[in-house]
């Protein structure tokens, strides 16, 4: 079997009616995933790529910033005949402001999406895979600012720091079980959440020069790095985050 084939396996991806999460739906539906699609939207566009891909596609409507909606989610995905054995936590919400004016109002909105629902989906999903006895990968979309400050987005900021936390923290406990815990951690890209960014010419200007690829990202940039970590290629990678950042930290 190839190192990066995922026959057979079943891939719960959050966040999967556009940009990076669809994009990584895809590419684990051609690595051979079949998927349970994850949103507040319609997934019609994923549902279509990953069926002209020959997979099955199983779609779940939730909020989940909505309490107890984690239980919820794999609860329904086993009933819909999914396996327990890839999670990507892709889904999340960015608020901007200066931090004088911030309100809790926003920070709760983006702590509850982006890091709380975050725990308590690996805490559903891995209680289902050590239950059903099967090895399970774990995977977070973590952030550029999940090791820099940022500006204007202190909730943002603080949810992608506790995310790549928890990455780290859950691998220590889960590893020995068989279950994998890694991170990416996407640089600059082409997704709804960054529109503002691009549409001001100084600061994409200020952005492209410092990543060294001389490009934004594409969603597409995203799903390689998913595809290794859900594969047995990763087996003994545990509490990884991932940059796919065209170098932007390396700079």
């Amino acid at each position: 079997m190839s190192l990066f084939d995922l026959s057979g396996r079943w891939a719960v991806v959050t966040g999967a009616n556009t940009g990076i999460g669809r994009a990584i739906a895809l590419g684990l539906a051609e690595a051979g995933a079949d998927i349970v699609g994850v949103g507040r939207s319609a997934m019609t566009e994923t549902a279509a790529d990953v069926k002209a891909a020959d997979r099955r596609f199983v779609a779940i409507a939730v909020d989940l910033s909505q309490a107890g909606s984690a239980a919820a989610v794999i609860g329904k995905a086993l009933a819909a005949g999914a396996s327990p054995d890839i999670l990507v936590n892709n889904a999340g919400t960015i608020r901007r402001a200066d931090s004088l004016d911030f309100t809790e109002e926003d920070w709760d909105a983006v702590l509850d999406t982006n890091l709380k629902s975050v725990f308590f989906l690996c805490q559903a999903f891995a209680r289902a895979a050590l239950a059903a006895e099967r090895p399970a990968k774990i995977i977070n979309i973590a952030s550029m600012l999940s090791f820099q400050g940022g500006v204007r987005v202190p909730s943002y900021t603080a949810a992608k720091s506790g995310l790549a936390g928890i990455t780290r923290l859950l691998a220590n406990e889960w590893a020995a079980r068989g279950i994998n815990v890694n991170a990416i951690a996407p640089g600059y890209v082409e997704t709804n959440n960054t529109a503002a960014l691009r549409s001001d010419a100084e600061r994409n200007a200020d952005i492209l020069k410092r990543i060294p690829a001389g490009r934004w990202a594409r969603p597409e940039d995203m799903a390689g790095a998913a595809v290794f970590l859900a594969s047995p290629a990763s087996d003994y990678v545990h509490g990884a985050i991932l940059p796919v950042d065209g170098g932007w930290l390396a700079r």
